[in-house]
């Protein structure tokens, strides 16, 4: 009977331990990751409405698609709108980790990422609404969870309209420079409707919105650019003024212009629209339109990052 019980109570620890030690080893650290991202993505996003100064509260993917709706044309091929699905959430899972402690996540303007409700969506595209909407649902059904990293930290995934035929390195525009948000070529923007620009001034208004006195006389020199070409620092008549000084003042696309004088008038062109780091959008819809995949876009433009899935 000795040696049968003790039989017994083998199998029993067996039985007992094994399944134990199985989900202690391989499933602890899985779970642990689980619970950690829950915290992150399941919580439900705030978003601060810069018009009705309230904060509303959504669930990441609905703020994730009314992004969408707000910062990407509607009929871009699904593969770009995908790549800016990533990108919005991205920007926006970064924002609930930096923001934990304060009252809202997000602003719905672009000082973060412009956000549109279905109210506005409905007044805007009318009896399109349910197409456009569903494409656009369709798009972020298909990256459900997904978040850009660099080495294993969510990255700062800025993206803009247009480039100038290259995006910009970060520390030339924000200072900081970011591994993954270098120059690189961008010439196919040119398909973009805002790729050039033009405005005219008069002498007299050319100065009054850069606070320098009348001159009949102009006298300007570039005196750095940027690794895309955008122009850096500008002297004009004897005045130092940085290129995003510039395209404040005068309410230009881009940093990347020239000035011609004629006579009592000011012409300034520009080459693409916004501040020129990250994906551009046009681009992203070259790139689909040449057979590329979301996943390939967002790599190109961002440099070394990896996709993950919550």
């Amino acid at each position: 009977m000795g040696d049968i019980m003790k039989k017994f109570l083998l199998v029993c620890f067996l039985i007992i331990f094994i399944p134990y030690l199985i989900v202690t080893i391989f499933v602890k650290d899985d779970y642990e990751k689980q619970v950690k991202f829950y915290i992150v993505t399941n919580q439900k996003i705030r978003v601060y409405r810069d018009k009705t100064k309230k904060i509303d509260s959504l669930p990441l993917e609905d703020y994730v698609s009314h992004v969408l709706a707000g910062e990407m044309p509607v009929n871009f091929d699904i593969e770009a709108l995908k790549a800016q699905a990533v990108a919005a959430r991205t920007y926006a899972v970064r924002k609930m980790n930096l923001r934990k402690e304060k009252q809202y996540d997000v602003v719905d303007t672009v000082s973060d990422q412009v956000y549109l409700d279905d109210e506005t969506l409905k007044k805007n595209w009318g009896k399109e609404y349910e197409e456009k909407i569903n494409k656009i649902k369709s798009a972020v059904i298909q990256t459900k969870g997904q978040y850009l990293t660099y080495n294993d930290e969510i990255i700062t995934a800025f993206f803009f309209s247009t480039s100038s035929g290259k995006t910009e390195n970060s520390e030339e525009v924000f200072v900081k420079a970011l591994p993954y948000l270098t120059s690189v070529d961008s010439s196919w923007d040119s398909i973009s409707p805002v790729y050039h620009d033009s405005k005219t001034f008069t002498l007299k208004d050319f100065y009054n919105k850069l606070n320098l006195n009348y001159s009949p006389t102009l006298v300007y020199k570039v005196t750095e650019k940027s690794e895309a070409g955008s122009v850096k620092q500008i002297t004009i008549n004897n005045k130092e003024f940085t290129g995003k000084e510039v395209r404040q003042k005068l309410n230009l696309r881009s940093t990347y212009f020239s000035i011609t004088k004629k006579d009592t008038n000011i012409t300034i062109n520009t080459k693409g629209f916004g501040h020129g780091v990250g994906m551009s959008q046009y681009g992203a819809e070259a790139m689909a339109q040449n057979g590329k995949k979301y996943d390939e876009i967002l790599k190109y433009y961002y440099q070394g990052v990896e996709i993950k899935k919550i």
